[in-house]
């Protein structure tokens, strides 16, 4: 028997006041899936999630809803609105009120969002074990585009020659951003502009010109670049990656042996699903795990 649908659910714009109500449900929420499947957890500690839901719940470049049932948060969905192609999530819902339709809702309120707002396309990374919100997403028009293995580690090979990895600067925006539009068909230059802002950015250098940037080298970061040797630079230039770590297409099978070779392990799948704008990649890159 199915489960009956949350009584009296409303769903608002979210607040900085609702992070730590929200983060605790997502917190709890992906512990609960990643552990059932024997998967480490996305996010350290809910204090984790509580500061990046806050982060996005005041981020003028976010819109973010919440869901109450009988006056309780219940969950949260966020859409990433810095680009002309937009990206979803985290989506979490309380472990109490999940399989009740309210992931449909939370998705349907940002993807009404998106088509009001005249986007292109909208993107997510989905956690590949997870069969609901793959079965979810596919029937709300989600298209499979890419395998990713979630990888961590530091490279054994410290660079790559010919090739010079630094931190961004902004002058090199407009560089980073034709690169975007040759390998993508757009460019994220906001995103990049706060990443150079808050010092995660860092571009490589070949033959005298950028090659590729990355707004870093982590699960919420983007890279894109000319060619594997550009992005194995940038992979091979930092100690770590942040959160659970870096989401490499696994079909580039020359990138994806590259990492394992040079001691990088996968953590877990994901999957990149997009409705509207796709342009098969003409480069090498990663997404975030917002897209």
């Amino acid at each position: 028997m199915s489960p009956k649908p949350l009584p009296d659910v409303v769903l608002r714009a979210a607040t900085p006041q609702d992070s730590s109500v929200c983060g605790q449900i997502c917190f709890d929420a992906f512990s609960s899936i990643n552990s059932t499947h024997g998967f480490p957890c996305d996010f350290p500690s809910p204090e984790a999630a509580m500061g990046l839901l806050s982060m996005l719940f005041s981020s003028p470049g976010f819109y973010s809803v919440v869901a109450e049932s009988g006056g309780r948060i219940v969950g949260s969905n966020c859409l990433d609105e810095r680009s002309v192609v937009k990206g979803i999530g985290p989506i979490t819902i309380a472990t109490d009120a999940q399989n009740c339709g309210l992931g449909r809702r939370l998705m349907e309120a940002v993807m009404d969002r998106a088509r009001d707002g005249g986007a292109a396309g909208v993107r997510l990374v989905q956690t590949a074990f997870h069969n609901r919100s793959l079965s979810l997403y596919a029937s709300l028009g989600f298209v499979v585009r890419e395998p990713l293995a979630c990888m961590q580690g530091r490279t054994t090979q410290p660079g790559m020659p010919g090739c010079e990895a630094r931190p961004a600067q902004p002058g090199d925006i407009d560089a980073c951003n034709a690169l975007s539009h040759r390998v993508h068909g757009f460019v994220r230059g906001a995103e990049l502009a706060q990443a150079i802002q808050n010092g995660t950015a860092r571009v490589v250098e070949r033959a005298g010109r950028i090659t590729g940037y990355a707004t870093d080298l982590a699960f919420f970061g983007h890279a894109t670049a000319e060619t594997n040797t550009d992005l194995q630079s940038l992979i091979a230039s930092v100690e770590s990656f942040g959160g659970p770590g870096i989401l490499v297409p696994s079909r580039n099978a020359s990138l994806f042996s590259w990492c394992l070779a040079n001691g990088l392990r996968v953590v877990q799948p994901m999957t990149l699903m997009t409705v509207g704008l796709y342009n098969e990649p003409a480069g090498a890159w990663f997404p975030s795990v917002l897209y």
